[in-house]
């Protein structure tokens, strides 16, 4: 105990050194964000960083602009892996801050300025006490958990198959996400399934063109699709069962050219989303149930494709968490430590824990007080930047106790 105590000591005193660098750290990436795929700044100034810290292995081009670094201790000991991703969103900074995005159209609104400083700062501490460090520690750099544009790889699965968890293959992976829900100094936490699973769909309805003076003439997608649409929501009213959570919405409708013509293809498309895997395959034989029956009954057909690339449902290790709650709760404090119920986002690093346990917690950012209370995905989202600190030490403190109770 005595041991953790200083150790948590030494963490927090290297951790509040770098406090002003971090924060600087967070702000450059908040003012110069980038879309998936593109993160080319973003990657340069995380290698330069990395092997300015003199870290052992820094290895750029993974999944496009992704970074593998490896950080070994003086002593021997497994490997265990922290990731951190990159990418920003297409939204357009309408914040009036000294951060305020130099992108136009582009923002860090979902708080992967704040993963990467955090990381960052991570880095920079475990460096400073390699002497204690019992193996070695993977520092993953991810673009494109937002998704890669249409018709490009990206993201987690691609970052597994470029061999980002090989040579050598960690025993446990790490990440942490913003939370604007928990104030700054929490962490959040799910044992089991965390975040749900993710898939988008397009369905094309085909029919029959025809004047829309003699509809008996053709077969009208527009009236089908919209039978579809409803139809559809039954699958979470009255075929799966109402306390397994899910979500299945229709996000856009696309059909026809002028006001008396009726079309002969309607495309919907939207999301899915679930907790259990069982669950996700269930929805997909539903929805091919669904609007095989309604499209049948109008005479029309349909096409249903699943785009399932990268969002499986984010599934913390129990025995992962059990062993590292501890260590949260004596770094943060018992009372900042809540237990989250599951959540309907998504999280591509469902793909990490595909191949190696993983745990993944929330890092409160929000700050009423400040009034920092913006949501994901929303121009008015920002975070608490004593988070960094708390997110740095946490995390910190969990690589560490994981390697020495792994040793």
């Amino acid at each position: 105990m005595w041991a953790d105590r200083e150790r948590d000591a030494e963490i927090t005193r290297l951790a509040e050194g770098i406090r002003a660098r971090i924060i600087e750290t967070r702000r450059d990436f908040h003012m110069y964000p980038e879309l998936s795929n593109r993160e080319e700044r973003t990657s340069r100034v995380i290698a330069e960083r990395l092997r300015a810290l003199g870290v052992d292995e820094v290895k750029t081009g993974v999944a496009r602009h992704g970074i593998v670094a490896l950080l070994k201790g003086r002593r021997t000991g497994p490997v265990v892996a922290v990731r951190a991703d990159m990418d920003a969103l297409p939204i357009e900074e309408t914040m009036n801050v000294p951060y305020k995005s130099r992108n136009n159209g582009v923002k860090h609104a979902c708080g992967h300025d704040v993963h990467m400083a955090v990381q960052l700062g991570v880095a920079e501490v475990l460096s400073a006490m390699r002497a204690k460090i019992p193996g070695t520690v993977k520092f993953l750099f991810q673009p494109a958990e937002e998704g890669p544009p249409v018709g490009e790889e990206g993201g987690a699965m691609l970052m597994v198959r470029q061999g980002a968890l090989e040579n050598p293959r960690p025993r446990a992976i790490f990440g942490l996400h913003t939370n604007p829900w928990l104030q700054a100094g929490q962490i959040g936490w799910t044992s089991g399934s965390a975040l749900a699973s993710a898939d988008r769909f397009r369905i094309k309805v085909r029919g029959k063109k025809v004047h829309g003076a003699a509809p008996h003439e053709g077969i009208d997608t527009t009236v089908i699709a919209a039978e579809c649409v409803l139809a559809l929501q039954s699958i979470r009213s009255r075929r799966i069962d109402p306390s397994e959570p899910m979500v299945l919405t229709i996000g856009s409708i696309h059909g026809g050219n002028r006001f008396n013509i009726i079309t002969e293809e309607v495309v919907l498309e939207g999301t899915v989303r679930a907790i259990d895997e069982d669950v996700r395959g269930k929805i997909h034989r539903l929805m091919r149930e669904i609007l095989d029956g309604v499209t049948k009954a109008h005479g029309g057909t349909f096409e249903l494709e699943f785009d399932m690339t990268g969002y499986s449902v984010t599934h913390n290790n129990p025995p992962l968490v059990e062993m590292m709650l501890p260590t949260i709760r004596r770094v943060a404090g018992e009372k900042n430590v809540v237990n989250v119920k599951p959540t309907m986002g998504a999280e591509d690093f469902s793909q990490y824990q595909k191949v190696i346990p993983g745990f993944f917690y929330w890092l409160g950012v929000g700050n009423s007080q400040k009034g920092i209370t913006g949501m994901w995905h929303t121009p008015e989202f920002d975070a608490d930047e004593e988070s960094l600190m708390v997110g740095i030490k946490v995390m910190a403190g969990v690589v560490l106790d994981y390697l020495n109770q792994s040793f």
